[in-house]
């Protein structure tokens, strides 16, 4: 499977030691960037790269980093088609996958141990989504909003 990494400064160290191991895995890895430290850079456009190339590549997976995760996941939102989401513990990043289909995990570099942030990704990148009728009907309905940009009727 490929993997589209993406980060900011604060996520340099983590998508670094993540590139690393995730090859060694077995994952094919594509560095979205940064390629080098740069403690003045700004998440969005590694974000937004990571997003349009998880979206272009059916069947791959992204994960997008900085010291909370949250901008991070705002703006891999932005591009149409990425369900990314926040992920903080291994349960929200197995159900990240198995309800929601998200083909993108956030996560903040300074919120957990290396080790710890590794376990959250391997979580995310090992779990497949359910095919529950409920939740394919959920994700329905926010893919038909990002195509229409209509909102759907109040049940």
């Amino acid at each position: 499977m490929r993997v589209y990494l993406g980060s900011d400064h604060a996520g340099y160290e983590l998508k670094t030691h993540l590139a690393n191991h995730l090859a060694n895995q077995g994952y094919e890895v594509v560095d979205v960037g940064p390629h080098a430290f740069d403690p003045d850079d700004d998440y969005p456009a590694f974000c937004l790269h990571t997003g349009a190339r998880v979206v272009a590549d059916p069947g791959s997976l992204g994960v997008v980093i900085g010291g909370s995760g949250n901008g991070e996941q705002i703006a891999a939102n932005k591009i149409a088609g990425v369900r990314a989401a926040l992920a903080w513990n291994l349960e929200t990043a197995q159900l990240a996958r198995e309800h929601n289909d998200a083909n993108i995990v956030a996560v903040g570099a300074r919120q957990h141990t290396l080790d710890g942030a590794t376990a959250i990704v391997e979580a995310f990148l090992a779990t497949a989504y359910s095919g529950n009728e409920r939740h394919g009907r959920r994700i329905a309905q926010m893919a038909e909003y990002e195509r229409t940009r209509q909102l759907p009727d109040l049940p």
